[in-house]
């Protein structure tokens, strides 16, 4: 899978642990940075990703800060974006099954690394569970719009 990826300087120790543990997974991983833990601003890494999913460049997208949050909203911003901001693996697998989200964001400084590599497992292997799904998705996509 192509897997886009981005750190503010809050989650930059953890996205450069999990470049290469996506890449040990066998994944196409593109790390659009930042490449040192100086302070930077979430958005401008935010966008990256999440241009990079929108317009087909990657599969999904994975971005890490403090809490998550601050990527998340960024990233949702940008039209065809469904990002969430997940801390467990059940919610990782949930926001796949019924929303079909394509942009992740995690907590660099609140979640543990070995959990954020199973919540990063669950996001990657869940399938869109369509069906009843499908309908609310296309709705939340039709937001781009207004």
């Amino acid at each position: 899978m192509r897997i886009s990826i981005a750190s503010d300087h809050a989650g930059f120790e953890q996205k450069q642990q999990l470049v290469d543990y996506l890449v040990f997974r066998g994944h196409d991983v593109a790390d659009r940075g930042p490449d040192s833990d100086d302070r930077v601003d979430y958005p401008d890494y935010a966008v990256l990703v999440a241009g990079d999913v929108a317009e087909g460049r990657a599969d999904r997208g994975v971005l890490v800060c403090g809490t998550g949050i601050g990527m998340a909203m960024a990233a949702d911003k940008v039209a065809g974006v469904r990002a969430a901001n997940i801390v467990t693996p059940e919610f990782a697998a949930l926001c796949r099954e019924h929303n079909d989200a394509n942009v992740i964001a995690l907590s660099g400084r609140f979640v543990e690394l070995s959990e954020n590599e199973k919540i990063l497992d669950a996001f990657l292997e869940t399938a869109f569970g369509e069906g009843r799904h499908a309908g609310r998705v296309e709705k939340i996509m039709a937001l781009d719009e207004c």
